[in-house]
């Protein structure tokens, strides 16, 4: 970033002042121990350090990271209450030192919040700004221009360089004018459309980028392959684009989703069906007769079949494996049509997220017949394969649930899938979860 230089030193200078003045007020026996001192700064540096906690790019704003800023707050937690198992005694309550780091976390946000604040606004009345142009003009222009007229981002678009002469108002002239036009009009960065231009005119930029202080950036041929959800990675010296990247391909974000789940689950399972479970037992004997459970053959992670388990809520039937419930059903029991309606029936699915099968939050699963049916005709319906399936998921909070009666709800159903395999975070997976407990709570139109 432009004139950044001091960004990441008032940054740590800040947040160290807040953290040892909070910690000096609020906790002063803390500070008579020398060591104390030491340890709560130094390992804020390194935690921070391996977190790579102060990345300068131009675009970040407040929610850029922001699920770094939770880890960092995370791991220092961690850190500072082994603090007090290092120094043997704790002269305060775990309930105080747990406010007063929630006073240091809160402390903390409101100075990101005010920084990018502050520089928002400091770009915007011209300040940190950089002169871009652009050389080549392909489908990619008009996208890459609305990053450039985001005044929070800093960048002063002067115009293109292309082969073809236009009218356009930012048309600045051809490729081979532009080389005198960089240094002529003290320009920053240089944008490269890669299919405008030559293998000659790439190599004289490169040369430019080599022998001045113009940052060059090349944007790739992408054959309108590149998506958001994709990411680079180098093979040596080749650049490899994955089209379909998700958070959950991360160890960390992978165990986190487990570790949550396994947590989860087993919470329901001793709070909740430990004793549901025997009342509905008791219940679905005196409705019909059939077994308490019901289980179905269901295609989950990498189009892997499991057995999905429900309470039952239908009378037994040779089409229950073939034919999805709909709406008056005369397949459904009375006590089923309560256990249908608030959801109840699925509970028994935490046992499946217990032993690994699904997730407490992911694409609904779907029995055989149905993905067999709509791997060919729904569009990318089978990238939703790519996580566990969940006993709740953003589809059906969003309304996408139970019966499909039009295309329209299956092909919304995978466009949630794969926005959630795409966005997936910890704070999404609670927000579903709430808004399905109070979906429950309310009644779904669709829930029978």
């Amino acid at each position: 970033m432009k004139n950044s230089y001091f960004i990441i030193p008032i940054s740590l200078l800040v947040h160290i002042v807040t953290l040892n003045l909070t910690f000096y007020i609020f906790t002063p026996q803390t500070y008579l121990n020398a060591f104390s001192v030491v340890y709560l700064n130094v390992t804020w540096l390194v935690i921070t350090h391996t977190l790579d906690f102060y990345p300068t790019a131009r675009r970040e704003g407040f929610m850029t990271y922001l699920n770094n800023f939770f880890r960092l707050f995370f791991f220092y937690a961690l850190a500072y209450f082994a603090l007090f198992a290092f120094l043997g005694y704790n002269p305060y309550s775990i309930d105080y030192l747990l406010g007063v780091y929630v006073l240091i976390c809160v402390l903390l946000t409101l100075y990101r919040s005010l920084f990018f604040w502050a520089r928002d606004k400091y770009r915007t009345h011209g300040g940190n700004n950089v002169n871009v142009v652009v050389i080549g003009r392909d489908k990619n222009l008009k996208k890459i221009r609305h990053v450039f007229d985001n005044s929070n981002f800093g960048y002063r678009y002067l115009g293109y360089f292309d082969n073809y002469k236009s009218k356009s108002p930012t048309y600045l002239g051809d490729i081979q004018s532009s080389f005198a036009y960089i240094f002529e009009n003290n320009i920053d960065e240089v944008y490269c459309m890669a299919s405008r231009l030559s293998k000659e005119e790439v190599k004289q930029l490169m040369s430019i980028a080599d022998n001045s202080l113009k940052r060059i950036k090349i944007i790739p041929d992408n054959k309108e392959l590149i998506s958001r959800a994709m990411s680079i990675e180098l093979y040596d010296t080749v650049p490899v684009l994955d089209l379909r990247a998700s958070p959950l391909e991360l160890q960390y974000s992978e165990r986190v989703k487990r570790i949550f789940d396994i947590v989860f689950s087993s919470l329901a399972i001793i709070c909740v069906l430990s004793w549901l479970t025997p009342l509905v037992f008791i219940l679905l004997k005196i409705d019909s007769k059939g077994p308490l459970f019901f289980r179905q053959k269901r295609h989950g992670v990498n189009r892997k079949t499991f057995w999905c388990y429900k309470f039952r809520s239908m009378t037994q039937s040779d089409d229950s494996d073939t034919l999805m419930a709909t709406k008056n059903d005369m397949r459904i029991t009375r006590l089923g049509r309560i256990l249908r309606k608030t959801s109840i029936d699925e509970l028994p699915q935490f046992f499946n997220v217990l032993i690994g099968d699904m997730s407490v939050v992911g694409p609904r699963p779907h029995m055989e017949v149905h993905t067999q049916q709509y791997e060919t005709s729904v569009d990318k319906y089978l990238v939703r394969h790519f996580l566990k399936p969940g006993i709740t998921g953003l589809a059906q909070v969003k309304g996408y649930r139970g019966e499909i009666v039009e295309r329209s709800d299956i092909v919304n159903r995978v466009r949630y899938d794969i926005f959630y395999l795409e966005k997936w975070s910890l704070w999404l997976d609670l927000r579903i979860i709430f808004n399905t407990i109070t979906n429950a709570v309310k009644g779904e139109e669709r829930a029978y």
